[in-house]
């Protein structure tokens, strides 16, 4: 079932829950995800399990960052709203690598570029962007890549 039809689905849930949260994030996604279908060059075609995926993963950027800044401005009521946001958000998304499958995936990646040092970050990066999408925050993704990199025991 695609990503529309699930959403669809839960929003009715959300409402007959009357779980004004989730409701109110589940319209947003369903809202990018009508935006994205009707965007130039996209003439109203669903959109592909790739395009679905990274409108998650930046909707799940959105609200980590809002949290962040909530929690800087000691804002936790709505850094609570954000956090509960992000929740729902990441039941939709691909279930995230931990910190050791993603050091190990990206040991593959650096042995298989050839990447010898940390001149050769956007060769690795390219690859393991593409490859991880939607598995890993890419913030923690140029992390581990750089901190390999930096050593030469790879």
């Amino acid at each position: 079932m695609a990503l529309k039809e699930t959403i669809d689905a839960d929003i009715k849930q959300a409402m007959l829950a009357k779980d004004k949260v989730r409701l109110t994030t589940l319209r947003s996604i369903k809202s990018q995800i009508l935006l994205a279908e009707t965007a130039e060059g996209q003439h109203g075609a669903a959109l592909s399990p790739d395009a679905e995926i990274k409108l998650l993963t930046k909707q799940a950027k959105q609200r980590r960052e809002a949290a962040e800044t909530y929690n800087k401005q000691f804002r936790s009521d709505l850094e609570e709203v954000e956090l509960a946001e992000l929740a729902i958000i990441e039941e939709y998304l691909p279930k995230q690598l931990s910190e050791a499958d993603l050091v190990e995936k990206l040991v593959a990646i650096i042995q298989r570029v050839g990447a010898t040092g940390p001149s050769d970050l956007g060769k690795v990066m390219g690859v393991a962007a593409r490859e991880l999408s939607g598995q890993a925050d890419g913030r923690m993704i140029s992390q581990v890549v750089n901190n390999l990199l930096n050593n030469t025991n790879v």
